[in-house]
């Protein structure tokens, strides 16, 4: 992992956007709300110490070990990947605005539709409904699609959602993973 970043270097990621890690028909694309500073300043997902993105995605079977941030492009070879909704950078998701939601949806659904990844897995059910106009969606298998593509809302994996403890969040992804596993095969 990168050094921890310095004060002016998270003053200077406010303006940071981080490329997706993505290519075509993926079994997962998980989607974060949006890169925080840490993260901008990194130049990594789910960056930040405390947020449990990577410790999940390992206890809920997706990977052989318990990744570092630095390696995300490791998930391709194992038919994962990730992006946001909003690709913009902010201290907390709660800056974003709910017409920047929505407009990342549709972005993050033409998206989904080029990429055509199995299951789209939004982690985080408040940006989730805002961006998708579902605002009684619960966490888990959605009744939509975008295109061919599943969708599924994970948890929000910041150390700031507490009430979805560490076990809880790895169930949470792997009833995805058990899904995925189900479906097709991988």
């Amino acid at each position: 992992m990168p050094a921890k970043p310095t004060k002016a270097q998270l003053a200077a990621a406010s303006a940071a956007v981080l490329p997706d890690v993505l290519e075509p028909d993926l079994d997962v694309l998980f989607c974060g709300i949006n890169p925080g500073l840490y993260s901008g300043a990194l130049g990594l997902h789910f960056a930040r110490p405390g947020n449990r993105f990577w410790p999940a995605l390992h206890a809920g079977g997706f990977t052989p070990r318990l990744l570092d941030p630095s390696e995300q492009h490791e998930l391709l070879g194992l038919g994962l990947g990730i992006t946001n909704v909003v690709a913009r950078t902010t201290a907390r998701a709660d800056e974003l605005s709910g017409d920047e939601l929505r407009a990342g949806g549709r972005a993050l659904a033409a998206k989904v539709r080029e990429y055509r990844p199995r299951w789209l897995a939004v982690v985080g059910i408040t940006a989730y409904r805002t961006a998708f106009g579902e605002p009684k969606a619960q966490v888990g298998r959605q009744d939509r699609t975008v295109g061919h593509t599943r969708v599924w809302v994970l948890p929000n994996p910041s150390g700031l959602n507490a009430h979805w403890t560490a076990p809880r969040l790895a169930e949470a992804f792997g009833e995805l993973r058990r899904a995925v596993t189900v479906e097709y095969g991988t």
